[in-house]
Protein backbone atom coordinates (compact mmCIF):
# COMPACT_ATOMS: atom_id res chain seq x y z
CA UNK A 1 0.00 0.00 0.00
CA UNK A 2 1.38 3.42 -0.82
CA UNK A 3 1.67 6.04 1.38
CA UNK A 4 0.84 9.84 0.15
CA UNK A 5 1.58 13.26 1.56
CA UNK A 6 -0.79 13.53 4.12
CA UNK A 7 0.41 9.71 5.88
CA UNK A 8 3.83 10.88 5.90
CA UNK A 9 2.63 13.91 7.75
CA UNK A 10 0.58 12.53 10.26
CA UNK A 11 3.69 9.49 10.44
CA UNK A 12 5.68 12.72 11.61
CA UNK A 13 3.26 14.13 13.82
CA UNK A 14 2.98 10.75 15.75
CA UNK A 15 6.86 10.48 15.99
CA UNK A 16 6.99 13.79 17.76
CA UNK A 17 3.98 12.84 19.99
CA UNK A 18 2.22 9.35 19.65
CA UNK A 19 -0.02 10.49 22.45
CA UNK A 20 -1.62 13.48 20.69
CA UNK A 21 -5.07 13.44 20.61
CA UNK A 22 -6.47 12.07 17.35
CA UNK A 23 -8.47 15.55 17.40
CA UNK A 24 -5.48 17.49 17.51
CA UNK A 25 -3.68 15.60 14.59
CA UNK A 26 -7.14 16.03 12.61
CA UNK A 27 -6.76 19.87 13.16
CA UNK A 28 -2.85 20.04 12.43
CA UNK A 29 -3.68 18.15 9.16
CA UNK A 30 -6.65 20.15 8.20
CA UNK A 31 -8.91 17.01 8.23
CA UNK A 32 -12.11 15.19 9.85
CA UNK A 33 -11.01 13.59 13.23
CA UNK A 34 -12.92 10.53 11.42
CA UNK A 35 -10.75 10.68 8.78
CA UNK A 36 -7.47 10.90 10.69
CA UNK A 37 -8.54 7.91 13.10
CA UNK A 38 -9.24 5.85 9.47
CA UNK A 39 -6.01 6.71 8.15
CA UNK A 40 -4.36 5.52 11.36
CA UNK A 41 -5.86 2.33 11.33
CA UNK A 42 -4.97 1.84 7.89
CA UNK A 43 -1.66 2.61 8.56
CA UNK A 44 -1.52 -0.04 11.58
CA UNK A 45 -3.14 -2.79 9.56
CA UNK A 46 -0.23 -2.48 6.52
CA UNK A 47 2.42 -2.30 8.82
CA UNK A 48 3.41 1.38 8.49
CA UNK A 49 3.35 1.80 11.86
CA UNK A 50 4.51 -1.50 13.63
CA UNK A 51 3.91 0.50 17.71
CA UNK A 52 4.19 3.01 19.58
CA UNK A 53 6.99 3.18 22.38
CA UNK A 54 8.04 5.51 25.23
CA UNK A 55 11.21 7.35 24.69
CA UNK A 56 13.06 7.68 27.91
CA UNK A 57 14.16 11.23 29.61
CA UNK A 58 17.90 11.75 31.05
CA UNK A 59 16.93 10.69 34.65
CA UNK A 60 15.62 7.43 33.02
CA UNK A 61 17.65 6.67 30.94
CA UNK A 62 21.22 5.13 31.48
CA UNK A 63 23.50 7.36 32.36
CA UNK A 64 26.44 6.16 29.52
CA UNK A 65 25.60 5.39 25.99
CA UNK A 66 27.96 4.31 23.62
CA UNK A 67 28.42 2.74 20.22
CA UNK A 68 30.62 -0.80 19.52
CA UNK A 69 31.38 -1.06 15.65
CA UNK A 70 31.43 -5.21 15.36
CA UNK A 71 33.67 -6.69 12.73
CA UNK A 72 32.85 -10.65 12.94
CA UNK A 73 34.51 -13.76 10.81
CA UNK A 74 32.16 -14.92 7.92
CA UNK A 75 29.34 -16.91 9.37
CA UNK A 76 30.08 -16.48 12.44
CA UNK A 77 26.91 -13.78 12.54
CA UNK A 78 23.99 -16.02 13.97
CA UNK A 79 26.40 -16.96 17.10
CA UNK A 80 27.79 -13.48 17.81
CA UNK A 81 24.26 -12.05 17.83
CA UNK A 82 23.00 -14.95 20.24
CA UNK A 83 25.80 -13.87 23.09
CA UNK A 84 24.80 -10.14 22.24
CA UNK A 85 21.19 -10.59 23.17
CA UNK A 86 22.29 -12.11 26.93
CA UNK A 87 24.09 -9.01 27.38
CA UNK A 88 21.83 -6.93 29.30
CA UNK A 89 23.29 -3.24 28.66
CA UNK A 90 22.96 -3.95 24.94
CA UNK A 91 19.90 -1.99 23.86
CA UNK A 92 20.02 -2.68 19.93
CA UNK A 93 22.19 -4.47 17.09
CA UNK A 94 22.04 -2.84 13.66
CA UNK A 95 23.51 -5.17 10.80
CA UNK A 96 25.69 -2.91 8.04
CA UNK A 97 27.82 -2.41 5.05
CA UNK A 98 31.06 -0.94 5.07
CA UNK A 99 33.91 -1.83 6.81
CA UNK A 100 32.47 -3.10 9.86
CA UNK A 101 29.37 -5.87 9.98
CA UNK A 102 27.33 -4.90 13.54
CA UNK A 103 26.18 -1.72 15.10
CA UNK A 104 25.60 -2.30 18.67
CA UNK A 105 24.21 0.44 21.21
CA UNK A 106 25.14 -0.12 24.62
CA UNK A 107 23.16 1.65 27.87
CA UNK A 108 25.73 1.68 30.94
CA UNK A 109 24.42 3.24 34.28
CA UNK A 110 28.67 3.23 34.97
CA UNK A 111 32.20 2.87 33.11
CA UNK A 112 32.62 -0.79 35.03
CA UNK A 113 29.14 -2.03 33.43
CA UNK A 114 30.48 -0.10 30.15
CA UNK A 115 34.06 -2.04 29.98
CA UNK A 116 32.45 -5.37 31.26
CA UNK A 117 30.41 -5.24 28.31
CA UNK A 118 32.83 -4.04 25.61
CA UNK A 119 35.19 -7.06 26.99
CA UNK A 120 32.33 -9.67 26.80
CA UNK A 121 31.79 -7.92 23.34
CA UNK A 122 35.33 -8.59 22.62
CA UNK A 123 35.66 -12.04 23.69
CA UNK A 124 32.76 -13.30 22.48
CA UNK A 125 33.55 -16.06 19.39
CA UNK A 126 33.15 -15.11 16.21
CA UNK A 127 34.61 -11.41 17.11
CA UNK A 128 37.50 -10.15 15.08
CA UNK A 129 37.95 -6.78 16.37
CA UNK A 130 35.32 -3.73 17.90
CA UNK A 131 36.01 -0.02 17.92
CA UNK A 132 33.91 1.98 20.54
CA UNK A 133 32.14 5.65 20.64
CA UNK A 134 30.63 6.77 23.77
CA UNK A 135 28.07 9.39 22.64
CA UNK A 136 28.16 12.94 24.90
CA UNK A 137 25.29 14.96 24.04
CA UNK A 138 22.27 14.52 21.63
CA UNK A 139 22.15 17.13 19.07
CA UNK A 140 19.53 16.12 16.76
CA UNK A 141 17.10 13.66 17.38
CA UNK A 142 14.57 12.87 15.06
CA UNK A 143 13.93 8.77 14.99
CA UNK A 144 11.68 7.19 12.36
CA UNK A 145 12.56 3.25 13.10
Amino acid sequence: MQIDEIDDRLISLLAENARAPVATLARQLGLARTTVQARIDRLERNGSIRGYTVTLGDHARPRIQATALVSIEPRAGPAVLQRLKTLPAVQTVFTCSGRVDLIVTIGADTTSELDETLDKIGEAKGVRSSESLIHLSVKVSRSRS
